[in-house]
């Protein structure tokens, strides 16, 4: 196996073009329990921790530029403010050490459907964009376009994650998970929930409930179609009963899962529809706490 280290970016970028099958490696939170456990023996390793222009993030306009490998831990401490959605499903990943060294472009690269950062990326809505990058230059690939299946991504095989561009919240966000205990364990399912004032629109994202993460596209278009008709976003008032149910059976419909260790795909359905209830209380709970002290 070839170990490759690379101190620059132009440096990793001409590794990967070299060694297209080498396995990208930064807080190897996932490759190596995959090599530990003999599941995946790649041909080469490319370790990106020298590059320090990973670890990086900043904010230009209503936009959070990412770097792919900014730890779950500093998104917690320094981006609750811009990106709380993501910040909360940060705080459900693995246990302290291993959100000190996981990030979001390792799990962008491993493209997992039970990835918890996904459902966040999702609902953060539909300008999220990867930047992939080559030797033959850089692409911004929007996150609706990024997961193509079980695993699997639209990377091509010379491509690195540079970075995530996110745009800064407008409005409350919320992240929700089920799983067998409340830390170390991967997702039963998991949902992301955004409200988005400024466009009037909303954003979901469901994990571990289908081949790949996936937006609820039917329960957004309900809900925005109700909040504009009855003018609550401009008044903030009760949802009703019935908007909320209504939301929660669309989310579960949305849903495509199976039966596995970790859960039935009855169960993952009913508690889908349980958490898109609750994301959606708690949002709009906040969101009319906002109308009220602004009037």
């Amino acid at each position: 196996m070839e170990f490759l280290r690379p101190a620059t970016w132009d440096e990793a970028l001409a590794a990967k073009a070299e060694y297209p099958t080498a396995l990208p490696i930064s807080g190897g939170t996932d490759v190596m329990v995959e090599m530990n456990f003999d599941v995946h023996r790649p041909s080469a390793i490319l370790d990106l921790n020298r590059i320090g222009d990973l670890a990086t993030w900043s904010i230009d306009g209503d936009t959070v530029r990412l770097g792919a490998a900014v730890p779950y831990s500093r998104i917690i401490d320094e981006l609750s403010g811009p990106l709380p959605g993501l910040a909360l499903a940060a705080h459900t990943v693995g246990s302290p050490q291993i959100r000190n060294r996981g990030s979001v472009g390792g799990n962008l690269g491993a493209a997992s459907p039970a990835g918890d950062s996904h459902p966040a990326l999702l609902a953060a809505g539909r300008d999220v964009l990867v930047e992939a990058a080559s030797v033959r230059g850089t692409r911004l690939i929007p996150i609706d376009d990024f997961y193509t299946g079980v695993k699997r991504n639209s990377l091509e095989a010379d491509e690195l994650i540079r970075a995530v561009h996110i745009p800064v919240a407008d409005g409350p966000q919320q992240f929700s998970k089920i799983g067998t205990r409340n830390a170390m364990v991967i997702a039963v399912c998991a949902f992301g929930f955004a409200l988005h004032p400024k466009s009037r629109t909303v954003g979901s994202g469901i994990g571990s409930a289908a081949p790949t993460p996936r937006r609820a596209v039917e329960a957004e278009e309900y809900l925005q179609g109700v909040l504009a008709e009855r003018g609550l976003w401009e008044s903030g008032d009760l949802l009703g009963a019935e908007v909320i149910q209504r939301f929660g059976e669309l989310v579960r419909a949305a849903a495509s899962p199976i039966d596995d260790v970790r859960g039935t795909a009855d169960y993952r359905k009913h508690a889908l529809a349980v958490m898109a209830r609750r994301t959606l209380t708690w949002t709009w709970n906040d969101y009319s706490k906002q109308i009220r002290s602004a009037a």
